[in-house]
């Protein structure tokens, strides 16, 4: 069952910092590879093909919602699942504490 994805304006932002940093640090070839492996991750996420797991563990048990979030590269990527679409929330470095962003204010 494929759904439509979209991107918020932070996953995008996101994304735009992702592959500007993927250049300086490793050039234009892996720059585009690694935005377009992150991007297939969007597609396998839509398509109920990746693995991906609730967030409800790292931070609330009793969390409303269905906040999940899939390993792609050195990325989390973080995703509102609905019926007929997927929300991108974010793509947040597998180093950063996914737990701590995670949470609300």
């Amino acid at each position: 069952m494929t759904r439509s994805w979209r991107l918020t304006r932070q996953a995008e932002a996101s994304l735009v910092d992702i592959a500007r940093w993927t250049l300086k640090t490793f050039g234009p070839r892996q720059a585009e590879a690694y935005e377009a492996d992150l991007i297939a991750c969007c597609h396998e996420i839509a398509d109920g093909t990746r693995f991906s797991q609730s967030c409800r563990q790292l931070v609330d048990a009793g969390m409303t919602g269905d906040l999940r979030y899939a390993r792609a590269g050195e990325h989390f990527i973080v995703f509102l699942e609905a019926p007929a679409e997927i929300v991108i929330v974010d793509f947040l470095h597998a180093r950063s504490d996914l737990p701590g962003k995670l949470r609300p204010e």
